[in-house]
């Protein structure tokens, strides 16, 4: 008897510490529960299981294909928490993580996916509520629950259409028109499920957390199991048109003292209200700094303007110096990464607030933070007096740190009474994408071209070898087709356009492209071959693009390659020539863009190809670092 007693307090206690585990085919919409935490099993970036939007996905989506294309979760599975939110009225499909999401004109309900970190004194449910018996997970051998519609007194049911489901209007006489399950029907404890963000009370009423239109459907054909007549609640998803990844510095030295902090935090406040903080649309995360910058709260902790601005009200000063320098360093290491909330989809933006001058140097830091593609905003309040400067540790710190000196990154306050009027143009400009100089690195914003020499000297097993010295290069890139895009062109005494810069968007499918390159054997005609990519490569280039060319050959061209070599750096394509074994020396310096030793490599053996890597891009980035900042 005590051995069956033990087992089954043993077994109440896995089921209450039991995480359920859904299968990689489950979609959101089957899914009952507003908020959860499951387990998905390995292999669900398959193609097959489809995923609509990015960020904020459609519920029509496999859950778990989700949790790998927002990178919560790689193909080895394991948890997540995932939210219910409302629809939006439009999904845009993308890469990511190995996955391609698909676009969908709009939805009636939405979910994001979340690291698998439970919060205080919520109870998940350890096993899901299904809108069907037939549910997939009860294939992964979880225990589910049916979804049964609440009876309606004095009415008989009918079946919903998709014409009567848009043609629905408010009556509050009759809040039986689109009936919620009830607690009992879709659970069977007494513990309260937890609410989304947002979500209403049902004490509140039925209709009080419906509004016409809040039900959002895809255009075309609807799936039946989509079709819920559960209510959404107006949870706000942030606003779409200014997705950036915010952090603000604030200062919190001891000169600053308790009142001017204040006003510094009501303006922090002030942004977080104007700025409509959501999953769609910006995130926003503080530091402070003193003699050390400390994380109040990163980009992921508060998902709604709300709890955003209750969360600011409760930090309070940490006095010491004004090491502003430290601080942008320590952003820059720790703040925009994947477990704080950093999405590859959104610029990142700081914001530095400095009361007076900084205590250390900021140059050399925000430099760094520049080339890792944050965009530095400086409001400095109350500058130095003119007896006070010779106290100020590095002059001019403000434009030495902005991304760009032409004023748009700087505000200068005069007063801390006059800091509020900085709010709406500070709004504006940290949401005017377009400005975004800094958002632009030397791996995301370049057009390559790769010319390959494919004549009978190479020969087949030296090719390969070319084409993993092209595939080392391209994989320290950041590819899509708004970041860098690459295309390929090989020659002997003709040329064949081996793929476009338009053709590829995503860089496992350019690495499978430059794998299937056939050598093809021949001449060398080198000088055809640069006004061949000029021709059918860089002209396809997008303005905003710097066009690159990267040249491999073995041997002296039979062709002239100074006119082809002058228009190519007329046109504003930087050169890179990579000669081996017979190539001549000066013909690749020709073909350089000037200086010619950042641009010309020779190297005496095919083997020895994959050295030069490194050096390459670190030439390419100390160009593109050295660009004017005005």
């Amino acid at each position: 008897m005590r051995t069956v007693v033990l087992t089954m307090k043993a077994s109440v206690i896995e089921m209450f510490l039991a995480v359920p585990q859904i299968n990689c085919d489950v979609k959101a919409g089957k899914i009952i529960n507003p908020e959860f935490i499951v387990k998905c099993p390995a292999g669900c970036q398959d193609p097959k299981f489809h995923v609509y939007g990015t960020d904020v996905y459609a519920s029509y989506s496999s859950v778990c294909g989700a949790a790998v294309h927002s990178g919560v979760l790689d193909n080895s599975g394991g948890k997540i928490l995932v939210r219910k939110v409302a629809g939006l009225s439009g999904y845009k499909g993308s890469y990511s993580n190995g996955v391609q999401s698909l676009s969908l004109p709009r939805w009636r309900e939405s979910f994001i996916v979340l690291e698998s970190k439970p919060k205080k004194g919520v109870t998940y449910p350890s096993a899901l509520t299904y809108s069907s018996s037939k549910s997939p997970a009860a294939q992964a051998g979880e225990t589910t629950k049916a979804y049964q519609r609440p009876p309606i007194p004095a009415t008989t049911a009918q079946p919903v259409t998709l014409m009567q489901l848009l043609a629905v209007t408010v009556d509050v006489a009759t809040p039986t028109i689109l009936p919620r399950p009830s607690p009992s029907a879709a659970s069977t404890t007494s513990i309260r499920r937890p609410e989304p963000v947002g979500h209403r009370s049902q004490e509140m009423g039925e209709m009080d957390s419906w509004k016409p239109g809040s039900v959002l459907l895809d255009e075309g054909r609807v799936p039946k199991e989509e079709l819920s007549t559960q209510s959404l609640e107006p949870v706000s998803l942030g606003d779409p048109n200014c997705k950036i990844d915010l952090s603000f510095l604030i200062d919190g030295s001891t000169s600053i003292g308790k009142r001017r902090f204040r006003i510094q935090k009501q303006l922090l406040a002030g942004v977080a209200q104007a700025l409509d903080i959501g999953p769609a649309g910006p995130l926003m995360g503080v530091v402070q700094y003193g003699d050390n910058p400390a994380t109040h709260f990163n980009l992921k902790t508060h998902m709604n303007s709300r709890d955003l601005k209750t969360a600011i009200e409760k930090i309070t000063q940490r006095g010491g110096l004004s090491n502003v320098g430290r601080a942008i360093s320590f952003v820059t290491r720790n703040f925009f990464s994947k477990a704080n909330g950093n999405r590859s989809s959104a610029p990142n933006v700081v914001v530095v607030m400095v009361d007076g001058w900084p205590t250390d140097k900021v140059e050399e830091a925000s430099r760094l933070a520049r080339e890792s593609g944050i965009n530095i905003f400086f409001i400095t309040i109350e500058g130095a007096a003119e007896n006070e400067k010779q106290y100020v540790v590095e002059p001019n710190f403000a434009n030495k740190a902005v991304c760009r000196t032409n004023g748009f990154y700087s505000f200068h306050v005069q007063s801390w009474f006059g800091l509020h009027k900085t709010l709406q143009p500070l709004v504006k400009r940290v949401c005017d994408t377009d400005r975004l100089a800094c958002s632009k690195t030397c791996l995301n914003s370049a057009d390559i071209g790769f010319v390959i020499d494919g004549s009978s000297s190479v020969g087949t097993g030296n090719f390969r070898t070319v084409l993993q010295f092209v595939t080392n290069l391209t994989k320290e890139f950041e590819i899509s087709d708004t970041d860098t895009r690459v295309g390929a062109v090989q020659y002997t005494y003709e040329q064949r356009l081996e793929f476009g810069f338009d053709q590829y968007s995503s860089k496992p499918d350019i690495l499978n492209a430059i794998k299937r390159v056939g050598y093809w054997s021949g001449g060398t005609s080198t000088g055809a071959a640069i006004n061949f990519a000029l021709e059918q490569l860089f002209k396809k280039s997008k303005p905003n693009k710097r066009k690159l060319m990267i040249l491999i050959t073995d041997g002296r061209s039979y062709d002239d390659v100074r006119i082809p070599a002058m228009a190519a750096h007329l046109k504003g394509v930087i050169t890179y020539a990579i000669g081996v074994a017979w190539a001549a020396q000066e013909e690749l310096e020709v073909i350089a863009t000037h200086p010619a030793r950042d641009h010309s490599f020779f190297v005496d053996e095919f083997d020895n190809l994959y050295q030069y890597v490194p050096r390459i891009i670190q030439n390419i980035c100390t160009e593109f670092n050295s660009q004017p900042r005005n």
